[in-house]
């Protein structure tokens, strides 16, 4: 008999991937291809929209012919902050734009002139000032600028949408990505913001539906209930939402998905962003329950990759050379006798640790330190990694809730994933400066996808869901 599996696209920047999962969300299938950014009319990298369309296309039916599975399900994982445009035929509409792409002066002038101030709509919708970023603004400009493709215009996609749109030609929209950094949603109101009404650009977002929700599509000879989606970075927080229930010692918890960027993550703390939170890059991820999550970002991954390429050309080492620093506890300790290392975590009213003083969050102390001040490579490494945990320590205490709510959900755990859960340093100086929360290495493979996967588990899987989605390994202050 074939096995019962369910599919999952999962959409990278530059992978493009489908797993098979099976009633034990066990990976039993997987296929992955790269594809190269084209370049649109202004000469900005961006999406090949039309590769991406045909590669689904093409990935839909090899899965869909697999003699060994049965396809009981489909689901989609994508990055945000981009829009795909569709016009009534549900044909796109120009380029799929990189959400790097440079956004126009005068237009985020008159955006801020007839909607701002800045701050105020931050606040309001949960979203940094961040241009394209925003890709609320993504659609203001298309309408000012582009107004033969306006004109056009049927329904404005996140992408994740436009994946499922592909194979559902049904036009929806979900929380996860609407209520993302987009500048969108008033959070305060929960409803598209008043600026999106007076643009009248409300009428070109799609009917919201329940993120966890899939409809029956008949592909070839078969009905499959087919999902609508989700934003992957609220995608990777739901195995853990699914493996440790309601008054499990594992919750309340913030999660740290480290990469480029080191997210955390608090699906705990519904405070509204202040004005001071947003503007250290503090944001709001959307539950795909649809309550919010808060969020902070650090470029703490690029700034490691940065300075061990500093260290190895210093100490004429490989730049991989990291891998083989052991933690060595002694040496924590004199470079924080020299008063260069982290402090102890400052507590404030809630009794949760935060910063007292928040200092910029943009680079590290170490970028300024003379390496000719340290002897060994080890030396430097560690102190490297006490400055990056300083920050991550101001960054992860802007999710943490505070007064009466801290009390409400006192956090009890921490857990890390992707690449610096792997890295012994940084895990003990992280369990140091939480001396009362217990920290975790945490693994999940593909998290993003399994969480698309779990997401609509009703719709396909009889089966409860299995324990042990999610390694952990803790880590004690030493």
């Amino acid at each position: 008999m074939p096995t019962p599996v369910i599919a999952i696209f999962d959409v990278g920047k530059t992978n493009k991937k489908v797993f098979l999962f099976d009633e034990q969300y066990q990976i039993v299938w997987e296929t992955s291809t790269s594809m190269d950014e084209i370049t649109d009319e202004d000469g900005d990298p961006c999406e090949d929209l039309h590769a991406l369309m045909a590669w689904l296309n093409q990935a839909l039916g090899e899965i869909m012919a697999l003699p060994q599975f049965d396809i009981k399900a489909i689901n989609f994982s994508g990055y945000g902050a981009s829009l795909v445009y569709i016009d009534e035929q549900g044909n796109p509409i120009g380029p799929l734009s990189n959400y790097l792409k440079p956004y126009p002066a005068n237009l985020r002038q008159q955006f801020y002139t007839d909607y701002g101030p800045e701050g105020s709509i931050s606040v309001q919708t949960a979203s940094p000032a961040l241009d394209s970023l925003n890709s609320g603004l993504q659609l203001y400009r298309l309408k000012h600028e582009y107004p033969e493709r306006f004109a056009q215009l049927k329904y404005a996609l996140h992408l994740p949408q436009f994946l499922s749109f592909l194979i559902s030609r049904r036009a929806v929209a979900d929380l996860t990505s609407v209520g993302c950094h987009t500048l969108l949603w008033d959070f305060t109101q929960q409803q598209y913001h008043h600026w999106v009404i007076a643009e009248q650009l409300d009428r070109y977002q799609a009917p919201l539906v329940p993120s966890d929700s899939a409809q029956p599509v008949q592909i070839g000879q078969r009905s499959v209930p087919v999902g609508v989606g989700l934003h992957d970075s609220s995608a990777a927080l739901i195995p853990y939402l699914a493996s440790f229930e309601e008054g499990s010692d594992y919750r309340p918890f913030v999660l740290i998905s480290t990469g480029t960027w080191c997210v955390s993550m608090n699906p705990f703390n519904h405070q509204p962003l202040t004005a001071e939170e947003l503007q250290y890059d503090c944001l709001c991820y959307m539950h795909y329950k649809g309550q919010p999550v808060k969020a902070s970002r650090l470029f703490a991954g690029y700034e490691h990759e940065s300075q061990v390429k500093r260290l190895a050309t210093h100490f004429n080492v490989p730049v991989d050379h990291y891998k083989q620093v052991t933690y060595q506890a002694d040496l924590i300790r004199q470079l924080q006798e020299a008063d260069t290392g982290i402090d102890p975590a400052p507590e404030h009213e809630g009794g949760m640790v935060a910063p007292k003083l928040l200092p910029s969050l943009a680079e590290t102390r170490f970028r300024q330190r003379d390496l000719t001040s340290f002897a060994t490579y080890d030396e430097a490494y560690h102190q490297l990694m006490l400055d990056l945990v300083a920050q991550q320590l101001v960054s992860t205490a802007l999710v943490l809730p505070t007064g009466q709510t801290a009390g409400e959900y006192p956090l009890k755990n921490l857990y890390v994933d992707g690449g610096f859960g792997k890295n012994p340093i940084y895990m003990h100086l992280l369990a140091a400066a939480f001396p009362d929360v217990a920290v975790y290495a945490a693994s999940v493979p593909q998290a993003s996808s399994l969480g698309a996967a779990l997401a609509i588990h009703p719709y396909w899987n009889s089966q409860p869901v299995r324990a042990g989605l999610v390694s952990l390994r803790r880590y004690e202050s030493k």
